[in-house]
């Protein structure tokens, strides 16, 4: 959950690091470090605590001409936010950045009598320390003798004084991408934790595989494995453009995000469309598992998992199929009741989640086919699942998941649709109704978000508020548990969502005078039941926002204030709701002057347990 990034080639490695940082700054901001390898001086390091911009004031202070550097930002896991706990952490005549947990760095500590020699509390040091221990001029037989001492997760980039002009990576688990280039001239390779640090050198790039060793130089990337054996990587092609990953014009990541989402729904959707019937067959993905398959197990990790949970209630609804969501962090550490007839369903935007990835892995254990719906191109996950469903969302900065959540619903419907149809369950006819409709949900988007004055008028008033509630049955209670999550990521307030019709079981008790609830109520065969609740909630004092279908149900009486959604079959509805939902998050964070793409203490990829 850390960014990392390096750099070596003709050009000042100094202004790259700090720059590439600022694109990975959404993975990890307590505090942020570089280090140079001068030819003339040595080592120059520079860490400061706190965002980007104070590490770059830091660095200007410094006039070097060094071209090989690493550089890291860091989400805390072990120890502080200090400038001693920041990375890169230096060792004898080794300098580090490290992204991942290791887990038996006390008992490292101990067995190779590493205490008095570290200066921090974090566990990357301890890595420095063995590998300093270890070096006798040789970096790989080096770095495998460490890594074969460590248990956990790990991407390292790794500075050895006397290899000027090179850098050494591996990894296990955390992701790396790698690209070497020749710009008008000007050479190099490039590491990091992400692509977005990446695309301003090059398209192409691989993703650096487990357990193997890079060498970065001027002149490209050797990679070889554990056995010393020459190794060919795959070369990726980046599919979208360098202006995607920038905010073009607009104040925040996240209100371009969710303003981008109709053609990230048209880009995933669209290719998936042949002779109006949903089709997969590009995709690889084969008709036999979705035919045999008796049940559905749905494995993601928050906005995700909310994902699954639109997927369970469409698919069970309309096809009859059980389907159970697990959060992947609890799923791996059960015994799931999964078999060969099971098909699993994994989620995650940047195909790295490591419970998720875990939960994977136990699946295909016990037998059953995994499918993973991911955003990223090679990732971990999408390479060792055995079918894959990319989603086009393209980058996705704003460390409160907007795009990425719609188009995995989106995901999620064509596959229901290709479901229904080889089972039989739907018909020709239906099928093309369905994706017809599927299709048509970014101008319903689009419609919805051009309604987003009044929703800032809303979040004026709830910005005060100590408590939001969110209240919903059927798909809309799944569509308040990702409404309250994001409330809480992006404005600190306490927020929960609950059935609606639960409310008199307990959770009506904590109703009060001016207590905001929003009440979502788009789909028509439980609007009713919603209103009722609604009405409870209102006559115990609380400041009510009602959610439906513009043109349907005009309840002013019942509410202080009603948004209403372009009319629409109310299984396609969620796409607008959301909208809505995510709109009422960003415009309170924003009215509070909080930092809207990087809440505190969240970090965009979650690559540790």
């Amino acid at each position: 959950m850390c960014g990392i990034i390096g750099y070596t080639g003709s050009d000042s490695a100094k202004d790259i690091l700090v720059n590439g940082l600022k694109q990975l700054e959404y993975r990890g901001y307590d505090s942020a470090g570089i280090a140079v390898l001068d030819p003339k001086t040595g080592i120059i390091l520079k860490k400061k605590v706190g965002k980007v911009e104070e590490l770059e004031k830091a660095a200007a202070e410094d006039s070097t001409d060094a071209t090989c550097g690493i550089g890291h930002t860091r989400w805390a896991t072990h120890g502080g936010v200090t400038e001693t706990n920041a990375h890169p952490h230096r060792q004898g005549s080794v300098t580090i950045c490290h992204n991942g947990i290791i887990e038996n760095y006390k008992e490292l500590t101990t067995e190779y009598g590493l205490k008095n020699t570290l200066k921090s509390e974090t566990d990357t040091e301890v890595v420095a320390a063995l590998l300093d221990k270890f070096y006798e001029g040789n970096p790989y037989k080096t770095i495998k003798k460490v890594v074969d001492l460590l248990a956990g997760s790990f991407a390292l980039c790794i500075l050895f004084d006397d290899q000027p002009g090179k850098i050494f990576a591996i990894r296990n688990v955390s992701p790396m991408v790698a690209a070497s280039f020749d710009n008008e001239g000007n050479k190099g390779s490039i590491i990091a934790s992400d692509l977005t640090a990446v695309i301003n050198f090059s398209k192409k790039y691989f993703v650096v595989p487990e357990y193997h060793i890079l060498t970065l130089s001027e002149d490209g990337i050797a990679v070889q494995d554990l056995k010393g054996r020459a190794v060919e990587p795959e070369i990726l092609e980046v599919n979208w453009d360098i202006t995607s990953a920038q905010k073009g014009g607009y104040p925040h990541y996240m209100l371009k995000e969710i303003n981008e989402q109709p053609e990230a729904i048209e880009r995933t959707v669209a290719p998936r469309v042949q002779d109006g019937l949903p089709f997969l067959a590009d995709d690889g993905i084969d008709d036999d598992v979705l035919k045999n398959l008796k049940d559905i197990v749905i494995v993601a990790c928050g906005t995700a998992m909310h994902a699954g949970m639109v997927g369970k209630s469409l698919i069970e609804s309309k096809l009859r199929i059980p389907v159970t969501v697990e959060i992947a962090s609890e799923f791996r550490y059960k015994d799931p009741i999964i078999d060969s007839s099971t098909l699993t369903i994994v989620v995650s935007q940047s195909g790295e989640t490591i419970d998720t990835l875990e939960a994977l892995r136990l699946a295909k254990q016990k037998g059953s086919k995994v499918l993973s719906v991911v955003n990223v191109k090679g990732s971990t996950i999408a390479r060792e699942s055995d079918y894959v469903l990319y989603t086009h969302a393209g980058p996705e900065i704003a460390v409160a998941s907007t795009k990425a959540y719609t188009v995995q619903i989106a995901a999620m419907y064509i596959l229901a649709a290709r479901i229904g149809l080889v089972k039989g369950i739907m018909s020709e006819e239906d099928a093309r109704e369905f994706m017809t409709k599927l299709l048509g949900v970014g101008e319903i988007m689009q419609k919805t978000i051009k309604s987003s004055n009044d929703i800032r008028r809303i979040a004026n008033h709830i910005k005060t508020a100590p408590d939001v509630f969110y209240i919903g049955r059927g798909i809309d209670y799944t569509l308040s548990l990702e409404a309250s999550l994001k409330l809480k990521e992006i404005s600190y307030i306490h927020s929960e969502a609950y059935a609606a019709g639960e409310l008199k079981h307990g959770t009506i008790a904590l109703i009060a005078e001016q207590v905001p609830v929003i009440a979502i109520a788009t789909e028509e065969h439980v609007y009713a039941k919603v209103i009722s609740n609604v009405r409870e909630v209102k006559s115990r004092g609380a400041y009510v926002i009602l959610i439906s279908q513009e043109g349907k149900h005009e309840n002013a009486e019942v509410c202080d204030k009603q948004i209403f959604i372009p009319q629409i079959d109310s299984t396609f509805g969620v796409f607008a709701t959301a909208v809505i939902l995510q709109l009422i998050a960003y415009y309170t964070s924003d009215a509070k002057g909080l930092d809207v793409d990087k809440p505190r203490n969240l970090a965009k990829s979650v690559t540790v347990e």
